[in-house]
């Protein structure tokens, strides 16, 4: 189990095997931040979901109180680093493993409410840090730097990519009416069932994001210009692209249900064998042997619905 978890871990990232991320995202190029971020950091919580739980029930249930702990010290840690960050790329991808301790804790807390969250919360974060990356890559490609000291007052010039930015920014930080709300809200609801003190702990990240979220808006965007940037702004397929992002999270946001109830099969399965194995013998032969005879019925089941009456 260990050697499982501590692979995908990595690849998720967490905390303390977080440290190849920030690096990987600011020497990529955009389309490779992007790709990182929507999609393949995603496989590791997916291998969390589909090989250490189901696999090792038993060991995941006793090592969940170490992971749940490594889950909040990530979501502190990620956003403490990221405030800390003048380089907007670098700020960008700690939020990354800021947002992905949620996904650890509520993998961990093995609660149907907690595993929904993890669902929404990788789908969501995909798609808001996905876009946070895309405008950053913009922003390099017309001003040639990342750094934030430079930057202020870009709202007069490209106030549609300011705009963009703000429902972004927001995004991340879980704004109610977002998918990203439903996601850290439903991992911190689950997870309340199983630890009170690391849930408490935990909802310190939505504080500490709302604070970095609004320091990417005010120091890139606000305040008086510190140099005569004269840049274009979002062209028509950008706003194609963002446009397609913001329905897909406020839809997300607002009707969830449709996703919640896609999961909804596959995570009972993975707290159904939790619960059988950590019942003994008898439970995992008594499972066994139920599950043989409903694979039996089904067939049948199937063949008497198909004749005519």
């Amino acid at each position: 189990m260990l050697g499982f978890f501590v692979a995908f871990a990595v690849k998720l990232p967490m905390f303390p095997f977080h440290t190849w991320l920030p690096d990987a995202h600011t020497e990529a190029p955009t389309a490779g931040s992007v790709i990182l971020a929507g999609l393949l950091l995603k496989t590791g919580a997916y291998g969390l979901l589909r090989f250490v739980l189901p696999f090792f029930p038993q060991s995941a249930a006793q090592f969940a109180p170490i992971a749940m702990t490594l889950g909040v010290v990530g979501i502190i840690y990620g956003a403490i680093l990221a405030f800390a960050q003048n380089d907007l790329k670098r700020l960008v991808a700690y939020t990354s493993v800021s947002h992905l301790g949620f996904v650890l804790l509520g993998a961990f807390a093995n609660t149907e409410l907690a595993m929904q969250g993890v669902i929404m919360q990788m789908i969501c974060h995909g798609f808001s840090t996905g876009a946070l990356f895309i405008l950053v890559g913009t922003l390099q490609e017309h001003i040639h730097t990342r750094d934030m000291n430079r930057m202020g007052g870009l709202w007069q010039t490209v106030p549609r990519m300011g705009g963009v930015a703000m429902f972004f920014a927001m995004a991340s930080l879980g704004l109610p009416g977002l998918g990203n709300f439903v996601g850290e809200f439903l991992v911190l609801v689950g997870a309340f069932e199983a630890s009170k003190l690391l849930t408490i702990l935990a909802t310190i990240g939505l504080v500490a994001a709302t604070i970095y979220s609004l320091w990417i808006i005010q120091r890139s965007f606000h305040g008086e210009p510190r140099e005569s940037w004269q840049i274009p702004d979002l062209s028509l397929r950008h706003l194609i692209i963002f446009g397609a992002m913001i329905v897909t999270l406020v839809w997300l946001g607002l009707a969830p249900q449709p996703v919640l109830n896609t999961a909804r099969p596959a995570l009972q399965t993975i707290q159904e064998r939790a619960e059988i194995v950590s019942s003994g013998p008898d439970a995992i032969r008594d499972g066994v042997a139920r599950k043989m005879q409903e694979a039996i019925r089904e067939p049948d089941q199937r063949e008497g619905e198909s004749e005519p009456n």
